[in-house]
């Protein structure tokens, strides 16, 4: 049981919600239901219905800590290891989410009630599977009205960004500064006149435009039988759905998605190598959370996985985060992965700077083992940041273990990276790497590639 007075700091992300309060109490998740919600919120609670979305982990499992008639009701949720954000997405989980969020309104329907809120806010993943963890955006539906209150949401924060993704090639990670998604006026102007009269964009850009002066907001809601609202509803998330898949994002090659087939400066002896000293490494340490930082499609993400850790994956490229994710999702795999970017990590966003933390916030000394393969050469040189602001860095993420790549000047990939600028870098030999980590890191284990890289096995020692 919890005390009916609880902390006072609360999550900034949900002190818009007029129903609770979300916070952190002792590494638990809590929540405070107000108590003219809270009586609802348990029956809902209790519903066969949420029990199975529960059981089917499409809603977060949530157990009931205190209640007094007259009073708040606390609960608990399961904490999801690591909360990602819609703007860290790829565009198949963003597909994926906007599928939960309509099944489980199209249920809901079904069982008395709907979604009030249907925004990818109120999806986390835990792996590369979505849940929806906003238990208090359900309430019970009136029989006769036919209109879903949350589909304008659902359009601007769901389908208008893919959208402009795929229409507009505009990135999903925009949305970063888009709380409430984006408006059909948003998107308008950049499409092409004859494309703009097609489905999808005619149903969600160019008749809401045309319509907009024509609105009346005044007008009074129609009340309709029971049987004629439900039929309504169902034929809008029908329809809904056929929009959303009209908006399933073509796969689109890039310059990482396909790195680990066409990669020249690896032969078959050096890959052997490289992933027998990770497993090796992996199954020494043991640990339980793995962070993949330049994860690419997720080689080595399978390798952790496989050794028994949950694995959250860091890549820039989109298209290759994509690909790790479909596997993970296919394969039921332990890896979350994420468009992240080492170099200049998701800042905090939202009221205050506190709604939303920021990717370091979140990861910060959350891992057993960071795996930095293949992406240390790119942060020195391309992101020319010191190394020992990279292994201030990772001290911060890592609890212990990291498992390290190093490159030597005379590889083609490292003069490459310089771009005429070898003078600069010619302190960077594996000496200099060496003595720079052992203010933060000890060496346990090496292996040395036949292509010449070398890679560390490195134990925090501050």
């Amino acid at each position: 049981m919890y005390p009916n007075e609880p902390p006072p700091e609360s999550s900034a992300g949900t002190f818009r919600d007029p129903a609770g309060r979300l916070y952190e109490h002792d590494g638990r998740i809590l929540r405070e239901v107000y108590a003219h919600c809270a009586p609802l919120v348990l029956a809902q609670l209790q519903s066969p219905l949420v029990q199975r979305w529960i059981e089917q982990r499409r809603m977060v499992a949530t157990r009931v800590l205190s209640f007094e008639p007259g009073r708040s009701a606390f609960l608990e949720h399961d904490r999801i290891f690591f909360p990602s954000y819609p703007w860290e997405w790829t565009p198949g989980q963003w597909m994926e989410s906007a599928s939960l969020t309509l099944e489980l309104c199209q249920e809901a329907i079904a069982g008395g009630l709907i979604l009030k809120d249907a925004t990818p806010l109120n999806i986390l993943f835990s792996g590369p599977v979505p849940m929806l963890v906003d238990v208090l955006s359900l309430e019970e539906r009136d029989p006769q009205n036919p209109l879903w209150i949350a589909y304008g949401q659902f359009v601007r924060t769901f389908l208008l960004p893919l959208c402009a993704y795929v229409y507009l090639g505009w990135p999903l990670s925009a949305t970063l500064q888009r709380r409430d998604g984006y408006e059909p006026y948003d998107l308008a102007p950049f499409l092409p006149r004859l494309g703009r009269w097609r489905n999808p964009l005619r149903s969600l850009v160019t008749l809401p435009c045309l319509l907009e002066r024509n609105a009346n907001a005044g007008r009074p809601q129609k009340q309709v039988s029971g049987e004629l609202s439900t039929f309504a509803l169902h034929r809008l998330l029908r329809s809904t759905r056929k929009l959303l898949l009209a908006l399933t994002p073509v796969p689109r090659s890039s310059r990482w998605s396909a790195y680990t087939e066409t990669a020249s400066h690896y032969s078959f002896s050096d890959d052997g190598a490289k992933q027998a000293f990770v497993r090796r490494s992996l199954d020494r340490i043991q640990p339980a959370r793995v962070l993949d930082v330049g994860a690419n499609t997720g080689e080595y993400s399978r390798i952790a996985a496989a050794s028994g850790a949950d694995v959250v994956a860091w890549d820039t490229d989109v298209q290759a985060a994509d690909l790790n994710w479909q596997t993970a999702r296919r394969d039921s795999l332990r890896i979350l992965p994420i468009v992240a970017d080492f170099a200049r990590p998701t800042p905090a966003v939202g009221w205050q700077n506190r709604e939303c933390p920021s990717l370091l916030d979140r990861a910060k000394g959350r891992f057993d083992c960071v795996l930095m393969l293949g992406i240390l050469h790119h942060l020195l040189l391309a992101d020319q940041i010191p190394l020992h602001a990279i292994l201030e860095q990772l001290s911060g993420l890592t609890k212990r273990w990291a498992i390290l790549e190093w490159i030597p000047k005379e590889d083609s990939q490292f003069d490459g990276l310089c771009r005429g600028r070898q003078e600069l870098y010619a302190h960077l030999d594996e000496g200099f790497f060496i003595k720079t980590l052992s203010s933060r890191f000890s060496l346990r284990d090496r292996c040395h590639l036949p292509n010449g890289r070398t890679l560390w096995l490195l134990e925090a020692t501050a």
